[in-house]
């Protein structure tokens, strides 16, 4: 059987192949071509140098200008700072002269009410009943021996947003919950009057962390947190050291690095703690 060219099947010339073979010249020198016939000729590197100093130029003026209105605003912005600054130092002196009267009065209104009822049995019996009621109350300073529980931040402590956490930022912190425990413990071992930094805890009196910052009783106090305990100190401090405080804040001190050491001290002086107003009462036992 002869085989005929009609039945023989022919590979197509790919259009790529095809215009490589007809079309010698890349269609973009054509085209370069033609614009420098019409005129349009390409920028040259000085025409672009000159495009990019101007916009440096623009950038730079920008800058200047927001840096310029960042400086005068600078004064004004001191000023409202040091104006703050100011009204913050005038409410604490005012709170500070305030205190000192309220210290005052209360040491004349005593006095009246000792005058008053020290000149009978009757009135001699009541007035150390009261007494007896605000050394409880610890409304009244007090001095003589104990012992001091230090605690202190390592370096470079954190600003807390969160005080559940022990560290953050990989820096560890004395939370209010070890002083809490602190303070329960030394009450448990006999302890008859505590106060923490220069704040005394007495009733109602609270121990918390806000923003990293340690309040007791609202009034902060900060690292190294002393807390002052008069009592028997053979016995406060054997029942200290057995308790679970003192093992808790010996782990802390061996795992973050906190500060943490007991002292006995001879003779401790603690301020009064604030009287509170009281609103409502009754006496135990009654319904």
């Amino acid at each position: 059987m002869k085989r005929t060219d009609s039945g023989i099947r022919r590979n197509p010339v790919p259009s790529l192949l095809r215009s490589l073979m007809n079309d010698h010249l890349d269609p973009g020198y054509e085209g370069a071509a033609e614009d420098r016939e019409q005129g349009h000729s390409r920028q040259t590197r000085v025409g672009q140098q000159v495009w990019v100093a101007i916009g440096a130029l623009l950038v730079g003026l920008v800058l200047s200008v927001a840096y310029r209105q960042a400086t005068e605003r600078l004064p004004g912005t001191e000023q409202v700072r040091s104006e703050l600054l100011s009204k913050v130092q005038d409410a604490e002196d005012r709170a500070g002269a305030l205190a000192a009267t309220r210290d005052t009065l209360s040491t004349q209104t005593d006095d009246a009410r000792a005058t008053a009822l020290a000149g009978d049995a009757r009135g001699a019996a009541l007035l150390d009943e009261l007494r007896g009621l605000e050394g409880d109350a610890g409304v009244e300073a007090v001095h003589g021996p104990g012992l001091t529980v230090t605690l202190t931040d390592p370096a470079a402590k954190p600003n807390l947003s969160d005080s559940s956490q022990r560290s953050v930022g990989g820096k560890a912190v004395v939370l209010d919950r070890d002083l809490q425990s602190v303070v329960n413990s030394l009450w448990a071992s006999g302890a008859e009057a505590i106060a923490v930094g220069d704040v005394r805890i007495g009733p109602s009196v609270t121990i918390r962390q806000a923003g990293g910052a340690m309040l007791v009783d609202n009034q902060p106090v900060f690292s190294p947190y002393v807390v002052s305990a008069i009592g028997p100190q053979g016995p406060m401090q054997t029942g200290f050291v057995v308790s679970d405080a003192y093992l808790r804040m010996s782990s802390v001190a061996q795992l973050y690095g906190i500060g943490f050491a007991v002292a006995e001290a001879d003779d401790l002086h603690l301020p009064a703690a604030p009287a509170r107003e009281v609103r409502a009462a009754r006496e135990v036992g009654t319904r």
